[in-house]
């Protein structure tokens, strides 16, 4: 007995009844989503003399286009962002460079949010450099810092540039530092600095500001256990934010903790014995006394010369990293290295040789000493 399918009854039906109202009509062609007729015209590059001017000229439109080159991996791009970047270089330094670095959740974005528009005014242009984590698998980052800043995305005198950070160090955006010279060369003479959070490589941070702040909350358990001692070390200042409401006793409690935590550790470099406020954001309480404490930071570290030592140990420590980065770029775009990599990837994975026989090979086919 054969089986009979449903649409063998329905084609039937349609053909004996034609002019049926089951039967459906072809329609009308699906319309093109895009107009044939749009022609995509190709922006104007701008040249390095128009960016220098832009830039200096205090335009953010032509400064986000020049930070854009300076994250750009197109060797093109670096090769005019590098001559922007020498020419800004004398209009550059005449800033506050402060790092902001807390555990998840102490509401980084928030605090920069309140105390930005205080900054403001004051009479301080304020650039804000808000790093955000990429994803590990797609290298895809939200970049939504700007929208949880809204009193202030909207500031004239505030520029807030969100930057994924790409899988490198610390949390830090590769080319921060390049971004810097350029804000600092636009008339922003305070610039915050928010990296991803507290990890173990937040020394990228504090080699390029003049004070590393550390946000912290109350009330999240063992508050010393909360936060690695290497990180503590680093802080010139420490903030414990959400104090408002009930937890404004807690807040106080960890305040105590954490100021008794400080002083068992050795005298910085700077001589500046870090202190620790409480703040709200929200509540808008604290504020005041934060930014007095900078200032008093500040002021102390120029009195020392301590300022100035540390921005020039900086800009060394900058040069030999952008020499490394150099180095370590050239080597895996070497075409001899290239070409063998993969070979000597597979002798090492079938145990043949060892990581660093493997690895000298390489150096030396590299600095052309192979054997």
């Amino acid at each position: 007995m054969s089986f009979t399918k449903i649409n063998h009854y329905e084609k039937e039906y349609l053909d004996e009844h034609h002019d049926s109202a089951l039967n459906v009509t072809s329609g009308v062609a699906d319309q093109p989503i895009v107009n044939p007729h749009f022609v995509r015209r190709k922006k104007r590059a701008l040249s390095t003399p128009q960016y220098v001017e832009g830039i200096l000229r205090g335009d953010i439109t032509t400064l986000s286009q020049a930070i854009t080159l300076i994250e750009s991996s197109n060797p093109d791009h670096y090769a005019q962002a590098q001559e922007i970047i020498e020419k800004c270089l004398p209009h550059a330094g005449r800033s506050i460079r402060i790092g902001i670095t807390g555990v998840p959740g102490a509401g980084k974005s928030t605090f920069i949010e309140a105390v930005g528009g205080m900054v403001t005014s004051l009479r301080h242009k304020l650039a804000v450099l808000a790093i955000d984590p990429s994803s590990e698998r797609s290298g895809g980052s939200i970049l939504g810092d700007k929208t949880r800043m809204e009193s202030i995305s909207t500031n004239p005198h505030v520029f807030i540039r969100p930057s994924p950070s790409a899988g490198s160090l610390g949390g830090v955006a590769r080319k921060t530092r390049e971004t810097i010279v350029l804000c600092e060369a636009a008339g922003f003479d305070v610039i915050f600095i928010e990296t991803v959070g507290v990890g173990q490589s937040e020394t990228a941070v504090h080699s390029m500001v003049d004070m590393f702040m550390l946000l912290q909350i109350a009330g999240a358990g063992d508050e010393l256990q909360g936060i690695k001692r290497g990180i503590m070390e680093m802080a010139d200042i420490m903030v414990i934010t959400k104090a408002d409401g009930e937890n404004i006793h807690r807040a106080g409690l960890a305040q105590t903790q954490f100021q008794g935590a400080l002083r068992l550790f050795p005298v910085p470099e700077s001589g500046w014995r870090p202190k620790v406020y409480t703040c709200s954001a929200v509540a808008r309480t604290g504020l005041e006394e934060v930014w007095k404490g900078v200032e008093e930071y500040l002021d102390f570290i120029r009195a020392n010369g301590y300022f100035e030592h540390n921005r020039n140990r900086q800009n060394k420590y900058w040069m030999f990293e952008t020499i490394n980065e150099t180095l370590k770029s050239s080597f895996y775009h070497d075409p001899r290295v290239e070409a063998a990599l993969e070979t000597y990837q597979k002798q090492v994975l079938d145990a043949q040789i060892s990581s660093f026989v493997a690895a000298h090979r390489l150096l030396d086919l590299y600095f052309g000493k192979e054997r």
